[in-house]
C-alpha cells in the first residue's frame, strides 16, 4: 500500500478526533452542568479555571459518564472516517506500476464514493454499532484512569507533575484500549465484512463465528501493538494538553 494512502487514511480517522474532541468536550458540560451561560463562557471558564479545578478531588462517577457520553456520539459521528481508514488501511496492492492492478481504492475521498456507490449510505455505517460500543466505555475508563492516578499522585493544592501526567496519561491509554480491543476486532471484520460479500448477519454473529473458528483469544488479536501505540501517544496527548490548559489560563 503506498504511503501516500497511509497517511491520508490515518489523516481521515485522526482528523475528526482532533478537530471535534474541544467542542463534545464544550458539548458534554453544557449537558451536564448548569454553570456555563453558553458555549463561549464555557470555553472560556474551562481554559480559565480547569487546572484550578484539579485540586479538587474529581467526581470519578461523572468523570466517567461524561466520558461514556462523549465517546458515544464521537463513535457515531466518526463512523464513516474509521470504515474508510479501515478500508486504506487494509489494501494490501503495491505501488501502482506499468501493466499492474491498480488498488481498489485511490485514496479517502475515492474510498468513501465507492462505499456509498455500491453498498449505499447505510455502508458509509457499517461496524458503526460495534464502534459505539468499543468506545461507550472505554472513553469513561480512559478519563477516570487518567483523573484518577493523577489525583492519587499530585500534592493537595497542587498540578500534576510532567512525569505524573505522562504516566498517568499512558497507562490510561493502556487501560482504554485494552478494554477496546475485543470489540475493536469485531469492529475491523465488521467494516471489512461487505467489501465482496456479506459473512456476518450482525456484531453478535460476527463475534460467535470469530469465536468459533478461531477462539477465545482471537479477541485479544492486536492488544499488544495497540498497548504499545497507546502509552506513549496518550502521555504526550495528556502532557500537551495539560500544559496548553495552563498556558491560555
Amino acid at each position: 500500500m503506498p504511503v501516500e494512502e497511509f497517511v491520508a487514511g490515518w489523516i481521515s480517522g485522526a482528523l475528526g478526533l482532533v478537530l471535534g474532541h474541544p467542542f463534545d468536550t464544550v458539548k458534554v458540560r453544557l449537558q451536564t452542568q448548569t454553570t456555563y451561560r453558553g458555549i463561549v463562557d464555557c470555553m472560556v471558564k474551562i481554559y480559565r479555571h480547569e487546572s484550578e479545578r484539579r485540586a479538587q478531588p474529581p467526581s470519578y462517577m461523572h468523570i466517567f459518564l461524561a466520558g461514556c457520553t462523549g465517546g458515544f456520539l464521537q463513535a457515531y459521528c466518526l463512523a464513516p472516517f474509521d470504515l474508510i481508514k479501515v478500508r486504506l488501511q487494509n489494501q494490501t496492492e503495491p505501488v501502482a506500476q506499468p501493466g499492474s492492478t491498480p488498488p481498489q481504492y485511490q485514496g479517502p475521498v475515492h474510498c468513501a464514493a465507492s462505499i456509498f456507490r455500491e453498498e449505499g449510505y447505510r455502508g458509509l455505517f457499517r461496524g458503526a454499532w460495534a464502534l459505539m460500543l468499543r468506545d461507550t466505555p472505554t472513553m469513561g475508563i480512559y478519563f477516570i484512569t487518567y483523573e484518577g492516578l493523577c489525583h492519587q499522585y499530585t500534592p493537595e493544592g497542587q498540578n500534576p507533575s510532567s512525569a505524573t501526567v505522562l504516566v498517568a496519561g499512558g497507562f490510561a491509554g493502556i487501560a482504554s484500549w485494552v478494554a477496546a480491543t475485543p470489540l475493536d476486532v469485531i469492529k475491523s471484520r465488521m467494516q471489512m465484512d461487505g467489501l465482496r460479500r456479506r459473512v456476518y448477519q450482525g456484531v453478535l454473529d460476527c463475534m460467535v463465528s470469530s469465536v468459533r473458528q478461531e477462539g477465545l483469544g482471537v479477541f485479544f488479536r492486536g492488544v499488544t501493538i495497540n498497548s504499545a501505540r497507546a502509552f506513549p501517544v496518550n502521555a504526550v496527548t495528556f502532557l500537551s494538553y495539560e500544559y496548553l490548559l495552563r498556558w491560555w489560563g
